[in-house]
């Protein structure tokens, strides 16, 4: 049933970008957000960026990132992946980035570390879209840490003043920072993210319930830049005078530049077990199809209200596609004001409906 809902999904997904013109930025993708199952470590980690603790070396490393739009670009030049473990105080971070030139400039917290090459981590604990959170870090270990009540296109702005409280980090570089003359292999870092930070807007338990699923996305940013004088210097784009714009890479593709599109970001599933003891399968969601279903009506509903100033009336182009879809019950609900729009689906267990409004919040109501 899954694999024939994604089919219809991906056919909606075409449909609701031809019903009108794209102003509002949207996937240019399949979904098909990337797994992880991360175990649990029963043993002291030091963050100290060099990862030689037993459980770092039986847990897994994710695939290699591709690049931010999925398929549509080529891949990465460099190879970055990462892995996670957990405990009841921390949830863990590890990141490997391949770099034949290490640098960094950027030393005081909560600049805007991204204008150095940088690793970030994006969680969003109950995969509302709301209330997530974002943290940057350069190879000096400089950090920004911050919290989005929602996404940049819903017209909010990030609470910069909010800070990880307990969060401990390290960095290992492989080779010598800002040293022109010689070749890197790379740089490493490690974080361990307190659950009491976590826990303030997870809606959720932190630590997690096992079998638990969070929505999580990884990203690197890396500059073309050339050695002028012994120092590194960005590339400059002889058409704009500008440096080139940034390469995105990440570990689930968006589909778009642009990282804060939480529905497109990654899943990871807790377990309980001990890492290398045994394995857990990752557990498709039904629901999570749903929401993404729903999330159709949201980019139409955006792109209409873009170009007509109010939200549409009648969506019946994208209410019949979403009548077809297998395993599901009722017809969806919409309703709407110019400055408004509230769209529903129900399952098929005949006990939920799923929700989504004019600022992209999805949420459930039922058991």
């Amino acid at each position: 049933m899954i694999r024939n809902l994604i089919h219809y999904i991906f056919i909606l997904s075409v449909t609701s970008c031809s019903l009108a013109q794209v102003n509002f930025p949207v996937p240019r993708i399949p979904f098909s957000p990337k797994s992880y199952v991360c175990y649990r470590t029963s043993e002291s980690i030091s963050v100290d960026g060099h990862l030689t603790e037993a459980d770092w070396l039986k847990s897994e490393w994710t695939e290699y990132f591709g690049d931010i739009e999925g398929h549509l670009k080529s891949m990465p030049r460099y190879k970055t992946r990462v892995k996670m473990l957990w405990d009841d105080t921390y949830f863990y971070f590890a990141g490997e980035m391949e770099d034949p030139h290490v640098w960094a400039t950027l030393s005081r917290r909560d600049t805007i570390i991204f204008y150095d090459n940088d690793f970030e981590i994006f969680i969003d604990p109950n995969g509302d879209t709301h209330e997530y959170y974002e943290l940057e870090m350069n190879a000096f270990n400089t950090i920004w840490d911050l919290l989005l009540t929602r996404p940049y296109r819903d017209d909010n702005s990030a609470v910069n003043a909010w800070n990880y409280a307990g969060m401990q980090s390290a960095v290992q570089i492989k080779g010598t920072i800002n040293r022109s003359d010689d070749t890197d292999i790379g740089w490493q870092v490690e974080v361990a993210l307190p659950w009491r930070a976590l826990r303030e807007c997870a809606h959720r338990p932190a630590p997690p319930e096992n079998g638990d699923q969070w929505r999580v996305n990884f990203s690197r940013v890396e500059w073309r830049t050339e050695i002028v004088n012994g120092k590194y210097i960005k590339t400059t784009d002889p058409q704009t005078g500008k440096p080139y714009p940034e390469d995105n890479w990440t570990w689930s593709p968006q589909g778009l530049i642009q990282m804060h599109y939480p529905e497109m970001w990654g899943y990871v599933q807790f377990s309980e077990k001990r890492v290398g003891e045994s394995k857990d399968e990752f557990q498709n969601q039904s629901e999570e199809a749903v929401k993404w279903v729903l999330r159709q009506v949201y980019y139409y509903c955006k792109n209409y209200q873009m170009e007509n100033g109010e939200y549409p009336d009648d969506i019946n182009e994208v209410l019949e596609v979403l009548k077809n879809l297998p395993g599901y019950t009722g017809a969806p609900g919409y309703q709407t004001t110019d400055n408004l729009f509230e769209a529903s689906l129900s399952m098929n267990d005949g006990k939920s409906n799923w929700h989504i409004r004019q600022d992209g919040l999805v949420w459930k109501k039922g058991k």
